[in-house]
């Protein structure tokens, strides 16, 4: 199984920079993963190596937010979990079944609330210690778990790649378009920030989007 961390129970006040929304979520104790899906999971679980880069141990990318729900089926099958998802991709509709116990993707508020680990600032360490991103990275992807993590033992939250999260961005905008979080190995300082929201079609693959894993009311460890 995959190793999670127990996130406990709180809440987070997200915001938004294009329609300067602000709001807040109350968010119930979960787990999340580690660190990212990582190409040696992913291959394991699938057979697939969909990567544009190519190592185990680094961020499985080049995964649409499809791909990432069906891999949180199979992990839970392989796990003998029940999986959260319910997907008709024929139809573009994925239910989510809160009672499951499987793997699934974290909400947005879970992902912030998670990431933040109780700090208030942009980021939970300095940018260099905690993330690869443009002016690091070297312009590539890194292994999982080489950068600081933050208080609650959460890794690559802030660069490397970035996560897709399960919720809509903007229904009534963007339709079926989903979130992503965190930032990636490409981006300038001012995208790898835990408040950072960005969008893409659910069927979108490029090579600084990966995911990780939550799991509902389990404790560490998954």
């Amino acid at each position: 199984m995959t190793e999670l961390v127990a996130v406990p129970a709180g809440w987070v006040a997200l915001s938004d920079r294009r329609t300067k929304r602000r709001w807040t979520v109350d968010v119930a104790a979960f787990s999340l993963g580690a660190v990212p899906v990582t190409q040696g999971l992913y291959a394991e679980v699938t057979g697939a190596r969909p990567s544009a880069s190519d190592g185990d141990s680094l961020p499985v990318e080049c995964v649409s937010w499809w791909d990432a729900v069906r891999f949180c089926n199979a992990l839970a099958l392989r796990d003998g979990l029940t999986p959260a998802y319910d997907v008709d991709e024929a139809g573009e509709r994925a239910g989510w079944d809160a009672a499951a116990d499987g793997y699934r993707l974290p909400t947005e508020a879970e992902w912030e609330y998670a990431c933040r680990a109780g700090t208030t600032g942009p980021r939970y360490g300095p940018l260099d210690e905690i993330a690869w991103h443009r002016g690091n990275s070297g312009e590539r992807p890194h292994a999982v778990g080489t950068r600081a993590p933050n208080e609650w033992g959460l890794y690559d939250l802030i660069g490397n790649v970035w996560d897709w999260c399960w919720d809509l961005y903007d229904a009534e905008v963007y339709g079926t378009y989903r979130v992503l979080r965190g930032g990636g190995w490409f981006d300038e300082h001012w995208s790898c920030r835990a408040s950072v929201r960005r969008r893409s079609h659910p069927t979108f693959r490029v090579d600084d989007v990966g995911f990780r894993l939550a799991r509902s009311g389990v404790a560490a460890g998954g």
